[in-house]
C-alpha cells in the first residue's frame, strides 16, 4: 500500500533560492518539490505539496488533510511562532505530522524560539537546510512503515 503524505509551507517558502541565501540556502522552491518528489517515489510515497502566504488558507489545507494523507511535513515558516489557529488544525489531523524548519530557530531572534506547533507534532527537525525535508520524508516513511498512524 502506497502512503500518501502532504508537505505544507507556509509564507516566504515560495521565495526559497531568492531570500537570504545565509539562512535558506540557494535552493529554488521548484528544485525542492522536485528533489522531494525523488526521494519519495524511491520509497514509494505519494506526495502532495501546497504553500500559501495566507494564515486561513493553511488551516483550511491542514483540515481537508485530515481525509487524504497519512502524515504531513509542516514548515509553518513565521506563523509557526504565532498562529494558534495553525496549531489547534494541526491538533485536529491524528496522523503523524513532522514540523520542520530550514534554519535552526534556536539560533537566532529570540521571538522564533518559540514554536505554537510543536506540542502537536510528532517530531521536529530544524536547522538543517533544505535537506531537512528529505530527512522528513524518510522519517515518515519509517513512522508509516512501523504502524505510527
Amino acid at each position: 500500500m502506497q502512503n500518501n503524505i502532504i508537505i505544507i509551507n507556509g509564507p516566504n517558502i515560495n521565495l526559497l533560492g531568492d531570500r537570504d541565501k545565509s539562512i535558506y540556502g540557494s535552493e529554488s522552491y521548484e528544485d525542492l518539490i522536485k528533489n522531494c518528489k525523488s526521494e519519495a517515489s524511491k520509497k514509494k510515497i505519494n506526495i502532495d505539496f501546497y504553500q500559501s502566504n495566507i494564515e486561513g488558507e493553511l488551516v483550511t489545507n491542514i483540515q481537508e488533510s485530515r481525509k487524504v494523507y497519512d502524515g504531513m511535513i509542516i514548515n509553518a515558516a513565521a506563523f509557526t511562532h504565532t498562529s494558534v489557529a495553525i496549531r489547534d488544525a494541526l491538533s485536529l489531523f491524528k496522523k503523524p505530522c513532522i514540523e520542520l524548519h530550514i534554519s535552526n530557530i534556536h539560533k537566532r531572534e529570540e521571538f522564533r524560539h518559540k514554536s505554537l506547533i510543536s506540542d502537536v507534532a510528532t517530531g521536529i527537525i530544524c536547522g538543517l537546510g533544505t535537506h531537512g525535508y528529505i530527512l522528513a520524508i524518510n522519517s515518515m516513511h519509517e513512522l508509516l512503515k512501523n504502524g505510527n498512524r
